[in-house]
This record gives structure tokens, sequence and C-alpha cells, in this order.
């Protein structure tokens, strides 16, 4: 009896060893892989200069942006900042009314005063067509090119924008590009500020009057000269006729008493 307890007691001695090598020897269990976070999406790139080039007549105010390097300050902060820009863009044909009194023209001012006036047409910030209403009630707001008399004034009525630079007042009249981080909107004049061109504006003149409609060569039959000029012919007629019937009466009592005379000489 004694044997076979030493036998069992022997067996599970080596069972357990067994065991315990396997432990010591097997490697650790695997550690589940996580996958590291894809990337936030970036903004798309926004290049001001293909916008200008295909979105409308704007090679005036492009060709400035570009001769006066203003065109990098604008690219810079359409993408390389949280706040976007909004730009007003006047159309080929209002820097062509630049040279016609009482405005100025352009090719009067310095390298310096070009490049502010073209930072004034850009506000440091994107705004959407929607954003007009509340930016109107913060007048006057400041440019790219600074506050005071370089800041913009805006109204907003029933969905019209209208811009008041002191020298320009004009509308929105089309939104380009308006997409976060960039706005661009075309305006029909030039923004002309007064830190350029002082605070002393001429008075723009008054609209043309429309022209007055040909009056026709004859009057019509209905119309008061036309009663007029028949009623002075019809008055003509009547006097004629009755200075006839005068005349033949007179000359007919003259022949009554030569003959009354005649007759008295023969009795």
């Amino acid at each position: 009896m004694e044997f076979p307890s030493k036998l069992v007691l022997l067996f599970l001695i080596a069972i357990l060893s067994s065991t315990l090598s396997q432990s010591a020897t097997s490697p650790p269990a695997p550690v589940p892989f996580s996958p590291a976070p894809a990337p936030a999406p970036t903004s798309p790139y926004v290049n001001l200069t293909d916008l200008l080039s295909v979105a409308g007549p704007f090679h005036e105010f492009l060709g400035y942006l570009q001769s006066t390097k203003v065109i990098d300050t604008f690219q810079n902060q359409a993408n390389n900042t949280h706040q976007g820009i909004t730009l007003f863009v006047p159309k080929d044909s209002a820097f062509r009314a630049l040279n016609k009194p009482p405005l100025p023209s352009l090719s009067n001012v310095s390298a310096d005063q070009l490049k502010q006036i073209m930072l004034f047409h850009a506000l440091p910030r994107f705004y959407s067509l929607a954003d007009f209403d509340k930016l109107s009630q913060k007048n006057p707001v400041s440019t790219f090119a600074g506050s005071g008399q370089f800041a913009l004034n805006f109204t907003y009525t029933n969905g019209l924008i209208r811009i008041d630079s002191g020298w320009s007042q004009t509308k929105l009249s089309s939104a380009v590009h308006s997409t976060n981080p960039v706005a661009i909107y075309q305006v029909d004049k030039v923004l002309l500020p007064e830190a350029v061109f002082g605070t002393d504006i001429p008075p723009m003149p008054a609209p043309a009057p429309a022209p007055e409609k040909a009056a026709s060569q004859a009057p019509d039959a209905d119309s008061p000269s036309a009663d007029a000029t028949s009623g002075k012919g019809g008055k003509g007629s009547g006097d004629s006729t009755s200075s006839a019937g005068s005349a033949g009466l007179g000359l007919l009592s003259k022949l009554v008493v030569a003959c009354g005379g005649v007759m008295m000489l023969l009795l």
C-alpha cells in the first residue's frame, strides 16, 4: 500500500513540474492592436489668382493686387489663418470710370497709397451674405488697411447690401465665391478711402434727365392743337362767307335806287 501512494505522489509532482515549465517558456498573450487615429481633414487650398482670373471681368483689380504684392497678403490670410477673408472686387469698368471727373485717378497716387487702396478692398474675416445684417450694426468696420478713415460702413435692407467708403457708395451685385474661409463679392465701384483722397468730397453729378418724346410733325386729330387749328379755320371760313353776302346786298340796293331815278325822269 505504501508503494502505490509514493508512485501517485511522484506522478503528481511530475505533472506540476511540466505545467510550470510550459508556463515559464510560453510567450505572453499578444496585446490587441489599436490603429492610430486618422488625421483631421484640412481645408482645400484656395488660389485667389485663379479665382479672379476666371470668375469675371476682374483683370484690372488682379493686376493691381499683383503689382503691389497685396495678393500675397490676401493669399496667406485665406489659407493660413482661422479667420478667413472677405474681398470686394470692382469690375474692370469701375476702374475706367475713375478717369472721369469728379472721381480721382489712381495714376496720381504713390505706390504706398495704391497698396493701401488695394488693402482697403478686404476684411480680415470671412463673412457670408447673411452675416452682413449683424455686421451693419457694427459700423464703421475696419479693413485690411486699418480703421478710422480706412473703415467701411455697411447697410443691409431686405437682403440688399450697400457699402459706403466716403468717396464711393456702391452695392454688392453678386457673390463670386462664398465658401469658408474665402468670400469674394463683386461691387460696381472702386472703393476709395478718405485716408488717401481726403474728406473734401466733391458732389457727384446728377443723373442726366431722360430724353423727352419728340413731337409729331402733324398734331393728332384729337389733340388740343388740332382742335384749335380746326376752330380757327372754321371761324375764318364763316367770316369770308358773311363778307361776300354783305357785298351782294349793297350792290342790289344801289341798282334799285338807280332804277327808281330813271322811272321818275321818264314820268
